[in-house]
C-alpha cells in the first residue's frame, strides 16, 4: 500500500496523516489503540475523566498498542499540571489542548519529547500558539462536531496556513480520501475527524446510538447556543429543540443540577468544580450564565453517548454526520481513505503530463 509522507507522520512518528480527535465520552482505549494500530493517531480524551481514570486509560491504551498515541487536556483544569506530568511520566507521545496552555506547560511537555498539538478556531491563535512553542495545531471549521465557529474549512484553513510555518491539521468536514487529498492540496500535513471515527466498530458509542447517526441527513444538525452557552454542533433532536424553546432561566437551572450530577460522578469538590469555572471564564472570556450553562455538556453528552438515552442526551455531530453511511474497522477506515487519497493525487498528477508538441 502507498504512504503518504507529511510534516504529521514525521513528527509524530506515525504511519498515516489522520488523527482521531478527543471526543469526550467516546475517545477511550478501544478507538485510541484501533486507531493507532490502524497507523493514524489516537487522541484519548481525558476532560471527561478523574486523574485516576486517566492513568488507567493509559495504561489500557499501552496495553493495547505499542505505536504513538495522544491525550487531550483541558488547559484550565485545576489539575492541569497534574495530568501533564502524567503524560510525561507515562511517555504519551502527543499532548493536545482544546484551548491554548500557558507558555510554560509547552515548554515543559517539548523538553520531555511530548509533541504539542493545540486546536484552534482563528489564524491569530495559530500565530499566538505557534510563538510559544507548539510543534502543530489542528484548525477546525464550522463543518465541524462540538463546539465549534462561524468560519467554513475551505476558508479557516487557508487563513491558518498563511499565518504560520508549523503542520496545520485541518478538520471539519473531512470523512473520506477526497478530503484528505484536498486538504494536502491545501497545503495541510494531514486531517483529524471526530463523527467518522465515532461511526467506527471499535467506538464503545451503544450501536442503537450509532443507528440514529446513520439514519441523519445533511440538515440534521444544528448550531445550538442552548447546550452549554457556546456554539456547539449537535443533532437537531426533540431535546435539543426543547432546549432551543426554553427560556434562559430554564436552562440555568437544569445546567446547575447537571453541575451536582457531574461533581457526584467524578467525586470532584465543589471548589475544584468553581476554580475550573473560573479559569473557563477567563481564558473564553465568558459571562457567569456561559460558565454556568458549560456544566451541562459533560452529563447531556454522557447521556446519549455512553448511556444510549437519545430522548435525554445531547448528541455532537459534525456535517459530515448526513453523509456517512457505515461502520467500518478503524483499520478498514484508515486504509481506504489513503488508498482513496493517492489515487485522486495520481489522478490530479496525470494532469499535468507533458503532451506532445504539435506538428
Amino acid at each position: 500500500m502507498t504512504v503518504l509522507r507529511t510534516p504529521l507522520t514525521e513528527l509524530v512518528g506515525i504511519e498515516h496523516p489522520i488523527v482521531q480527535t478527543g471526543m469526550g465520552w467516546v475517545a477511550g482505549p478501544s478507538l485510541v489503540s484501533a486507531t493507532a494500530e490502524a497507523g493514524g493517531l489516537g487522541i484519548l480524551a481525558s476532560a471527561t475523566m478523574t486523574f485516576a481514570e486517566l492513568e488507567a486509560a493509559i495504561a489500557k491504551t499501552k496495553a493495547h498498542t505499542d505505536k504513538p498515541f495522544g491525550v487531550n487536556i483541558r488547559a484550565d483544569a485545576s489539575d492541569a499540571p497534574e495530568r501533564i506530568d502524567l503524560l510525561i511520566r507515562e511517555k504519551v507521545a502527543v499532548a493536545s489542548f482544546a484551548l491554548a496552555p500557558k507558555r510554560e506547560l509547552i515548554a515543559k511537555l517539548k523538553d520531555a519529547g511530548v509533541v504539542v498539538i493545540p486546536s484552534i478556531g482563528a489564524a491569530k491563535h495559530a500565530v499566538k500558539v505557534a510563538s510559544w512553542g507548539a510543534d502543530a495545531v489542528i484548525v477546525q471549521g464550522g463543518e465541524g462536531g462540538g463546539h465549534t465557529g462561524p468560519v467554513a474549512t475551505t476558508l479557516l484553513l487557508p487563513s491558518v496556513l498563511d499565518a504560520v510555518d508549523i503542520p496545520v491539521v485541518a478538520a471539519g468536514g473531512f470523512f473520506d480520501g477526497r478530503g484528505l487529498a484536498a486538504a494536502l492540496a491545501y497545503g495541510a500535513a494531514g486531517v483529524a475527524m471526530g463523527t467518522r471515527f465515532l461511526l467506527t466498530k471499535e467506538s464503545t458509542v451503544p450501536d442503537a446510538v450509532k443507528q440514529e447517526y446513520l439514519k441523519r441527513q445533511l440538515q440534521d444538525t444544528v448550531v445550538s447556543l442552548k447546550v452549554d452557552g457556546m456554539p456547539h454542533r449537535v443533532l437537531n433532536t426533540e431535546l435539543v429543540d426543547r432546549l432551543e424553546h426554553s427560556g434562559r432561566w430554564r436552562g440555568l437551572v437544569a445546567a446547575a443540577s447537571n453541575a451536582a450530577k457531574f461533581k457526584g460522578m467524578t467525586g470532584m469538590k465543589w471548589s475544584t468544580m468553581i476554580r475550573d469555572g473560573l479559569a473557563m471564564r477567563k481564558a473564553k472570556d465568558l459571562s457567569w450564565s456561559q460558565v454556568i450553562m458549560a456544566a451541562n455538556t459533560p452529563m447531556l453528552l454522557r447521556a446519549g453517548l455512553v448511556e444510549g438515552n437519545t430522548q435525554a442526551g445531547v448528541l455532537a455531530a459534525g456535517q459530515v454526520t448526513g453523509i456517512i453511511d457505515d461502520l467500518p474497522t478503524c483499520k478498514e477506515l484508515i486504509d481506504r481513505i489513503v488508498a482513496d487519497a493517492v489515487a485522486r493525487i495520481d489522478t490530479i498528477a496525470a494532469l499535468t503530463a507533458a503532451t506532445p508538441n504539435a506538428s
